[in-house]
Formats: structure tokens, sequence, C-alpha cells
């Protein structure tokens, strides 16, 4: 009988919990909160936040979730990084913990397909490309550069299956994403699809982005080109610094030329981290939706600067140390002895 009881008071319990949610949903505006603490609760401006929804809203299912409340509660997430019950408690959303995670699966995949495609384009017209070789020219004397590249580890839980592939060099469970910038710090790639213990110029070397550059240079584009650490392999068209280098040498004033230069993708990597804090975390979830939340991330820091949304604190990150041992170099070695000849005309030129 008292077990009964017990019973029948949790579940009254749990509908006065439901209610009283329902309750605080239908009274929520998240658009009625000054811009300020709009952007420090959701990170977009209204304008960028109305935007996405605009985009988002006729794709998702009917619900007694009004679509602005599924919007602010997967941003609130990707901005905080807490638990999906911290999330849900806030008072501007009220979801229960499981209603957040069916919100966040819903959300993400339709905004993967449909915001990734619009915000994260690789190609770049003659005037985006013009805009950053004269940055990278004017501050740091390198021709020809338009983006740079670099890896960053985003940690996961233990995977159920082959952990041992996620289990990096520095100790834990990560997911290795390949992040090309360019001169304004917007992102223009990201490959979040590969476990932590693979390398940087592995990544690279197979992913899409290497095919466009090579056919760009393979068509005479000869004046498109990253820079990347000495984790990459050198190549015509991606620029990584000199080996053992003597201090004041010509070698030694590329590379810090370079690394200067290249700075701009650990200051990328940066403001993507801060302004989404659950990529500083510990990810709770299964790779696939790790990539999924890698790429919106991606997507919508490129909304927030291009819609000028500032940050207000930047974390500085420490920089992808490079694995240098076992580079996997182009399998054109001409491709190597061309890199090698342009870096060297580079770094004549910079005496």
């Amino acid at each position: 009988m008292a077990a009964a009881v017990a019973a029948f008071l949790l579940m009254q319990e749990e509908v006065s919990e439901k209610v009283k949610r329902k309750i605080l949903r239908d009274r929520s505006n998240p658009l009625e909160l000054p811009e300020s603490a709009f952007i420090a609760q959701y990170r977009l401006n209204k304008d960028a936040f109305i935007m996405v929804l605009d985009i988002v809203k006729p794709h998702l299912p009917a619900s007694s979730i009004p679509p602005l409340l599924k919007l602010a509660a997967v941003l609130r997430f990707l901005a905080e990084g807490s638990y999906q019950r911290s999330v849900g408690n806030d008072s501007g959303i009220s979801l229960g913990r499981s209603t957040v995670s069916l919100v966040l699966s819903e959300v993400l995949k339709i905004m993967e397909r449909l915001i990734c495609p619009r915000w994260l384009k690789l190609t770049m017209d003659s005037n985006e490309k013009l805009k950053s070789r004269n940055y990278f020219y004017s501050k740091f004397k390198i021709p020809s550069i338009i983006d740079c590249i670099d890896g960053t580890h985003i940690k996961i839980i233990k995977p159920n299956v082959d952990e041992h592939l996620f289990f990096n060099r520095k100790g834990y469970f990560s997911m290795n994403a390949m992040i090309i910038c360019d001169s304004a710090m917007k992102i223009r790639a990201v490959d979040a699809r590969y476990p932590g213990s693979s390398h940087d110029a592995f990544i690279w070397n197979i992913s899409d982005a290497r095919q466009s550059f090579l056919r760009e240079y393979e068509s005479g584009d000869r004046a498109s080109r990253l820079l990347g650490d000495c984790g990459y392999g050198i190549e015509p068209f991606l620029l990584t610094p000199y080996r053992d280098a003597l201090h004041n040498s010509k070698e030694y004033k590329f590379n810090m030329a370079h690394s200067s230069a290249r700075n701009i993708v650990e200051r990328t990597i940066g403001v993507l981290k801060s302004r989404f804090r659950c990529l500083l975390g510990t990810l709770h979830y299964s790779p696939e939706k790790v990539i999924q939340i890698v790429n919106v991330c991606c997507a919508l820091h490129n909304i927030c600067r291009s819609y000028n949304i500032n940050l207000d604190e930047e974390i500085s990150l420490q920089p992808n140390e490079p694995a240098v041992d076992n580079v996997v170099q182009p399998s054109n070695p001409s491709l190597q002895s061309e890199g090698k000849r342009i870096r060297d005309e580079i770094a004549n030129n910079l005496q």
C-alpha cells in the first residue's frame, strides 16, 4: 500500500512539474531580452537568431514546443556546454532533460543540412581572395596566401566501438577537427569526421579541401595558398615552416613571419571555442553527433562574424602541438619539390 502511494505521489509530482514547465514556456519569449543579454545567452544577436529560425522553422515537425524555444535550447547548449538538464532548467526554456535531448537531435540535424552549406564554403570569389592575399602580404610579406589550416581536438567520452582509434597522443578521447580559415577569421572548411589518433596531415591529404586546392593549382591558379604548421607536408599550395632553422638565417626569418601569419587560425579556433563552450568540455555523445555539433558551431561562428557580433571574452588556447613524426607527405614528389622551391624563393625575398 505504501509503495503504491509513493508511486502515485511521484507521478503527481512529475505531472505538476510538466504543467509548471508548460506555463513557463507559454509565458517565455527570449526575444524580449535586451540585446546584450540575448547575445550573452545565445551568442547570436536577435537579427541573426531570426534569420536562422526562419530557415529551420519550416522543417521542424509539429510540436507543443514552439520552434523559437527549440532553437533557443540548442543555442543555449552550444553556448554554455552545460548538461541537457541544466539547459532545460533555464527559466527561458523550461524543458525536461529527455525533451532537450530530442530537441538537440532534431534541430542539429536540420541545421547541419540547411545552415552549414550556406555558411561554410571553401570557395572564394576574386574579391575575397584579393582581400586575404593583401592582408597576409602587407603584414607578413608572404605572397599568395588566402587561408591557414590547423587541427584541434574536441574531447569526447570513450566510444563504444573502436575506442583505441579515438585515444589521442595527449591522453584523452577526441575527434580531430581540421579547420581552415581566411584573413577575416571566417571558417572556410571544417572536417571533424576523424578520430583523435588521426594525424593532421592524414586528414588534410584525404580531404575535399586538398582536392580543391590541387585542382586549382593544376588548372593554372598558382596564387592561392595556405599556411600550415610543420605537421603537414609541404606542397605548392600549402607552405610549412623549415625544420631546424638556424637563428637569424633566412629560413629562421621565414619561420617567424610564417608563425605570425598562421596565428590567425589559432585565434579563430580560440574564438570558436570561447563562443561555443560545449567544444571546450567533454561532449557526452556519439562521434556522429559530435561531428554535427562541431559543424553547426563553425557555421554559427561565421554567422556571428557576418553579423559583427563581438565576443566579450576570448579564451587563449595553447596551440595544437604538431606531431612531426611520420608526417604523411604528398604522394607526388614533384609537388613537394615545387613547394620547397616556392618557400625558398619567398625566404630569399624576405631578406
